[in-house]
């Protein structure tokens, strides 16, 4: 075994800049926790040039290392264990120091679930893109400090580790990043009117019986040209978030302002933090208090995030020892850019035999982006959605070699593919739920990314 690596680099505030120098790089990703526009996020996570990639697209998951590519039918939460598994290590004093980074689309729930299957299905992107990394650059914000991390598993991490501290010791700013345009007017896939069938049709089936809760959304979509990277720099100081990323990959970029925690494991301790109830700021300070005030004592938003607590906690309790699984806050209001938002943390420790793995794969997707109970709201939404999900309310995050593990639900996150910009904003309709108050609401949720793609033009910050 590689002896493992670890450098001090000089801390640099804006992580961004730090990641100009490989954005442009396939596979290079960013984990980021939206500093210092975000007070609740610490660390960022940035890294390249995977020494392997899983792949899965509908039954096969293509793997490709430094000897070639093979092809797999088997689970894709079993793969990812069995390439992880030789890599296992526990010294690691960082929250990653190596390990599987990428996105587990919201479609992967096909794999665990019997579901009708649509025909269309939208950008016919992978349903996981993961590459195993052997080194990170590791910002902590808290301690304004910054690493170089790695296991030294791949013969070229040490070969370019030299390379690797002075590109990140003094970045320089990356002159092929020029411009980002919009190029059309923003388009749904749901009229006013298709929405209002679809609420009506859920409406119907909670008086039935057939469900407590849906997630509801609707799908945009606008023309673009030049780099996304620069609209995420433009994004996240519209709309910082502490569980953003952008993923480079070879079919989508993927730009996420995600506010939401999906699972956090850490030394065997597992949190999830789900966010139901979302009210818009208030445009003067004395009205941001009362919509604060207003959300906290929402009844129908109460009622509506303890559903998914109870179905989170269901989920939880299947990795979980018995009797760890715990609420320790609940009904909390989190303050983000454009809206007020009301999470609930939810915590247990996780038992003998299991692991992120499992832990992952017996919660996904995330209840908060589903409804109540979880099948049948994953059936209704397949019903009534015209288009498939994709990456939006799956996950992206980490699984590092020491076991641990963070990941976010992709919710305010759009997809960069061949110059289209596709983003969704959805929204739980529960039997209280009022048609232009939800349909509204998806509006309020991303708001930033309106914003962001109603300028025409974005440039560079230096030009």
């Amino acid at each position: 075994m590689a002896p493992s690596l670890l450098q001090d680099l000089p801390y640099i505030a804006d992580s961004h800049r730090l990641f100009d120098a490989i954005a442009g790089r396939l596979w290079a990703v960013f984990l980021d926790s939206g500093k210092p526009g975000s007070s609740q996020g610490r660390y960022d996570i940035l890294a390249c040039d995977p020494m392997m990639t899983l792949v899965t697209r509908g039954a096969e998951t293509e793997i490709v290392d430094r000897g070639g590519r093979c092809w797999f039918k088997d689970d894709p939460f079993e793969l990812l264990r069995k390439v992880l598994s030789p890599f296992y290590a526990e010294n690691c004093r960082l929250p990653f120091c190596g390990g599987a980074i990428g996105y587990f689309a919201y479609d992967l729930g096909q794999r665990l679930e019997r579901l009708p299957s649509l025909e269309e299905i939208g950008d016919s992107l992978p349903e996981m893109a993961v590459g195993i990394y052997d080194w990170a650059l590791v910002v902590d914000h808290q301690q304004q400090r910054s690493w170089l991390a790695g296991q030294g598993r791949d013969p070229a991490t040490q070969e370019k580790w030299s390379q690797l501290e002075a590109l990140f010791s003094e970045p320089q700013e990356n002159e092929f990043f020029t411009r980002f345009s919009v190029m059309s007017d923003i388009h749904s896939n749901m009229s006013a009117e298709c929405y209002a069938d679809a609420f009506n049709r859920i409406q119907h089936y909670i008086r039935e019986g057939d469900c407590y809760q849906v997630n509801l959304a609707q799908r945009f979509s606008v023309e673009t040209e030049g780099e996304p990277w620069l609209a995420y720099k433009k994004l996240q100081q519209l709309n910082p978030a502490p569980f953003a990323a952008y993923l480079n990959t070879p079919d989508v970029q993927i730009l996420s302002s995600s506010p939401e925690r999906f699972l956090e494991l850490r030394s065997g301790e597992v949190e999830s933090k789900p966010i139901k109830g979302t009210f818009p700021r208030g445009t003067t300070p004395e009205s941001d208090c009362a919509q604060i005030t207003a959300l906290a004592g929402s009844s129908k938003d109460r009622a509506e995030n303890l559903m998914i607590v109870d179905l989170l906690r269901n989920d939880l309790s299947k990795s979980c020892t018995p009797d760890s699984v715990r609420v320790p806050r609940l009904f909390e209001v989190e303050t983000f850019s454009t809206v007020h938002h009301l999470v609930s943390t939810i915590q247990g420790r996780l038992a003998q035999g299991e692991d992120a793995i499992s832990l992952l794969r017996n919660c996904f997707p995330g209840g908060s982006i589903t409804g109540a109970p979880k099948l049948r709201a994953m059936e209704i939404i397949e019903e009534l959605e015209p288009h498939r999900r994709s990456v939006y309310c799956g996950s992206i995050g980490y699984i590092g070699f020491n076991g641990d593990m963070d990941s976010n639900i992709a919710i305010r996150t759009l997809l960069h593919i061949d110059g289209t910009m596709r983003f969704w904003a959805g929204g739980g309709v529960v039997a209280d739920s009022q048609l232009e108050t939800e349909y509204q609401e998806t509006f309020h949720k991303v708001e930033a990314l309106i914003k962001l793609l109603r300028v025409r033009t974005t440039p560079s910050d230096h030009r």
